[in-house]
């Protein structure tokens, strides 16, 4: 499926910024840091947005010209991180200061991130609810993940519900470990993907 597609830049942050919001509006995750459906509607985007600055500014944002999906990566290097990561308490701050969760599902998934080996990591993959079932999350990651194959090298990622760790399974990832079960919350699928050879 050939697609259109363009690194986002700063200029494009609202547009990515909605469309993360919508796409993972009643994502299990989402649902779970902010279970009160009217409170998730005032606050979700910010907590979302606090993503797309950190691929914005130390990564890469792939978004497709229409603005119906965008895919978010950071670039890991080897080795265990010199200085804590200060992201999910900046994203508690940002959000939702009262929300222990809010910081919590970092301070998990960044427990459990491997650090033995440099790996792209997708930090996130939108496609607007609408235009779900598509292949449009699939034809944006393949670029990406074919050049992760010429380069040698893996990626990772946490899939937030089955139905998406059912398409990464599709796409050459495998499951990393156990599941990371959100405490009284849903399942998180670490999962890693070695580079195609030959």
């Amino acid at each position: 499926m050939g697609v259109a597609t363009r690194t986002a830049g700063a200029a494009d942050r609202d547009q990515v910024a909605a469309l993360l919001d919508t796409a993972f509006h009643d994502d299990p995750v989402s649902g779970w840091v902010f279970p009160e459906e009217e409170h998730r509607r005032a606050v979700h985007g910010l907590f979302m947005g606090c993503f797309l600055d950190a691929a914005l500014a130390g990564g890469r944002v792939d978004l497709l010209e229409d603005g119906s999906a965008a895919a978010l990566w950071l670039s890991v290097p080897a080795g265990e991180p010199e200085e804590e990561d200060d992201m999910p308490a900046l994203m508690r701050r940002t959000a939702d200061p009262d929300n222990e969760r809010a910081e919590l599902v970092g301070r998990l998934t960044g427990a459990i991130h491997p650090t033995e080996r440099a790996h792209v990591y997708l930090l996130l993959i939108a496609v607007a609810p609408d235009r779900q079932g598509e292949g449009l999350g699939t034809a944006l990651l393949m670029p990406v993940l074919e050049q992760c194959d010429r380069d040698g090298l893996p990626a990772y990622l946490e899939a937030s519900s089955a139905r998406s760790r059912e398409l990464y399974l599709r796409l050459g990832f495998a499951d990393r470990g156990e599941p990371l079960r959100l405490p009284d919350g849903p399942l998180m699928w670490p999962m890693w993907r070695e580079p195609a050879t030959g």
